[in-house]
């Protein structure tokens, strides 16, 4: 059956007692079964599977990689296949969902363990023990679950933020349950062939797979003397750039600084078009424009002025200028700017959002106007006002203990993990993405101001803030699912709470079993942390920070500083805009902001599906038209088809790398 949603004009002038009651009367699934023991096991162990694979390819990759898509996949496969043996009965679509809460809940607690955390042991050469690490890293992620539903309120119940990747999951799972109908069918078939095109394309774009194709299965390297696999291009300007560099053809160039360091490519990234189908054109307008005037106008004038240069690294060698160091050296802090300001402005708007949380504790049970008729099924608020300061200080308690940090240090970086998990949430919102790499270097360099002496100083409130930031936006991705089916929003906090668990004793074992195995003599050294096999590229990121930390920070340039008030006062004037106009003012600081530290083509890629899905929607308005039924009504199907079956068939091409490696 189709999901049922609210029209935009429904969003924009109800308010949210309106769309609550109308989704507890409409879409909310009281009687059937979600969090059940057979759900929960099922997503504890694919939880724990699926998790370890993260950690295994973010030590050699630095990327964590989505598990969400995966669950529900195999979930709804292995049960189908045990109903229809007649062992059991099929699981329900929340049940489903459920198992996919625990399972992506499992996947987001492991990349401290390849980043932060990792840094910290190679900086001070001291190896916390596994009891230290799951405490710590548990702790650490139940305060991004309690933060999580406060937040649902606002960007899922009221805003109706698309949240793409969680809309993608939810439509899936509706696609994978409600397709007998004709339109479900269609829906379904739909995200069907999509997804398997982008599957076959995303094969052909990846080295691993055309390995294991062309070295494995057919001998190629053997009969046909083939040394390196191929495969097609994904980024469709290297066959210019590989024709130039033999006929000494014409490089482009921005104030003598080549495009590609500046990240300016051209990517035919089949997720990417999906994620901006799903965000919209004024998002993705938005979000390209801000990749363009900082990596077109001010990256480039900047690197002229010497105000970004080429780092010299610890053994000696020069970093050559990247996106990366564009980013981390000077960008990053305007467009951090544009972000904090943005949301803090659009928060400041609805002040009601806070005074009516504490204003319902003394309201009577009256049902009347302004009642929260979600008071039985939503979490309770108490919860998150006791639990966050609970935890929050918990947290602080134990990286004192555990690490080092001065007890006052980690409690002084506490405030900045609201500021942080707006800015991730209002990203994971509008690109399913969340810039927690360049927010975390906000908390490292303030903390490492305060503190020199320390390294952990800077390192773990750092890793404290941006997880607790990282692991709320994310997880209110995965309630978006939840809340377009029906789900109970106190199973799925309980799921998340399991998923954190499995996560949390199935990887850290591992860690230690993978990158730091013992000697002869049984002493673990963190000199096996870094190899040849596991490169953890995005530990030894937060350890070259807190190295330039250490050194001593000079201050940022008069530039960067410059670029942070003109940006403020930019994001103030779009955000009132856009209040004032009641969302008619199609610009946004934040989405401006995110197209700052996002890489350039994967904004012009966003942008690309945003117009395309925009330009058909226009031209096929009329209802009831195959075109309607297929670009507006199907719009969803294919985004969720090019977003899966890239994810899927990406996830893949990673495992097999690591296999074949």
């Amino acid at each position: 059956m189709a999901l049922l949603h609210l029209t935009d004009e429904q969003v924009q002038t109800w308010s949210r007692e309106q769309k609550d009651r109308w989704w507890l009367e409409n879409v909310y699934k009281a009687d059937m079964a979600q969090l059940t023991l057979r759900s929960g096991l099922t997503g504890f162990l694919l939880g724990g599977i699926l998790s370890a694979t993260g950690l295994y390819i973010g030590a050699k990759t630095g990327i964590g990689i989505g598990v969400g898509l995966t669950s529900v996949i195999l979930a709804f496969a292995l049960f189908r296949a045990i109903a229809a043996s007649g062992m059991a009965r099929d699981y329900t679509i929340l049940e489903n969902n459920c198992t996919q809460s625990i399972a992506t809940a499992a996947g987001y607690v492991v990349s401290p363990l390849f980043s932060s955390l990792a840094a910290y042991m190679l900086v001070t050469g001291v190896i916390p023990t596994w009891w230290q690490l799951m405490i710590w890293i548990f702790v650490v992620s139940a305060i991004g679950v309690l933060l999580a539903f406060p937040m649902k309120r606002k960007f899922i119940n009221e805003d109706q933020a698309p949240f793409p990747e969680g809309r993608a999951c939810g439509v899936v799972l509706d696609s994978l349950y409600h397709g007998e109908g004709s339109e479900g069918v269609f829906k379904a078939k739909l995200l069907g062939v999509v997804g398997g095109l982008t599957a076959l394309y995303q094969a052909i774009v990846s080295d691993g797979w055309m390995k294991l194709v062309q070295f494995k299965l057919l001998a190629m390297d053997k009969w046909a003397g083939m040394k390196e696999p191929w495969h097609f291009q994904e980024r469709l300007d290297q066959y210019y750039y590989a024709w130039a560099a033999k006929a000494e053809g014409w490089i482009p160039t921005i104030l003598g600084t080549d495009v590609r360091q500046l990240g300016l490519r051209l990517t035919l990234d089949a997720a990417m078009l999906g994620v901006g189908g799903l965000m919209g054109i004024a998002v993705a307008t938005s979000c390209l424009l801000g990749a363009l005037i900082n990596f077109g106008v001010l990256a480039p004038l900047m690197i002229q002025l010497g105000d970004i240069a080429p780092r010299i690294a610890a053994d000696g060698k020069a970093i050559p200028l990247n996106r990366a160091e564009i980013v981390n050296q000077w960008s990053l802090w305007w467009g951090v700017t544009m972000m904090v300001t943005g949301a803090m402005v659009s928060l400041a708007a609805k002040p009601e959002i806070f005074t009516s949380a504490f204003k319902s504790l003394g309201k009577k049970k009256d049902g009347g106007k302004g009642s929260d008729v979600l008071k039985d099924i939503e979490v309770p608020m108490w919860i998150s006002y006791i639990g966050v300061p609970l935890f929050s200080v918990l947290g602080s308690w134990v990286t004192h203990m555990f690490f080092g940090v001065p007890f006052w240090i980690a409690l002084v970086s506490l405030p900045l993990i609201f500021v942080l998990t707006l800015i991730c949430t209002n990203s994971m919102a509008l690109t399913s993405w969340t810039p927690t790499g360049s927010l975390a270097k906000i908390t490292q360099f303030t903390m490492g101001a305060i503190d020199r002496s320390n390294p952990g100083s800077n390192l773990l409130p750092a890793a404290m803030t941006s997880e607790i930031a990282s692991n709320a936006a994310n997880l209110l991705s995965d309630i978006k699912p939840g809340y377009m089916l029906g789900g109970k929003p106190r199973h799925q906090a309980i799921g998340h709470v399991i998923g954190n668990l499995a996560g949390v004793l199935c990887c850290v074992p591992l860690f230690f079993l993978l990158f730091l195995p013992p000697d002869a003599n049984g002493v673990r050294s963190v000199t096996t942390l870094v190899s040849d096999q596991f490169a953890m590229p995005a530990a030894l990121q937060w350890k070259g920070v807190a190295e330039i930390i250490a050194k001593g920070l000079k201050g940022l340039p008069t530039s960067a500083v410059l670029s942070m008030a003109f940006a403020a006062v930019a994001a103030l004037v779009i955000e009132v805009l856009r209040i004032k106009t009641k969302g008619k003012f199609g610009l946004s600081a934040v989405a401006i902001g995110l197209g700052v530290v996002l890489p350039p083509e994967s904004t012009l890629a966003m942008f690309v599906g945003a117009l395309v899905f925009w330009l058909l929607g226009r031209k096929h308005k009329t209802a009831g038209t195959p075109g309607h039924r297929l670009w507006v009504e199907g719009l969803e199907p294919i985004c969720a088809g090019l977003i899966s079956g890239a994810a899927l068939m990406g996830i893949g091409n990673a495992i097999i790398n690591v296999l074949l490696a």
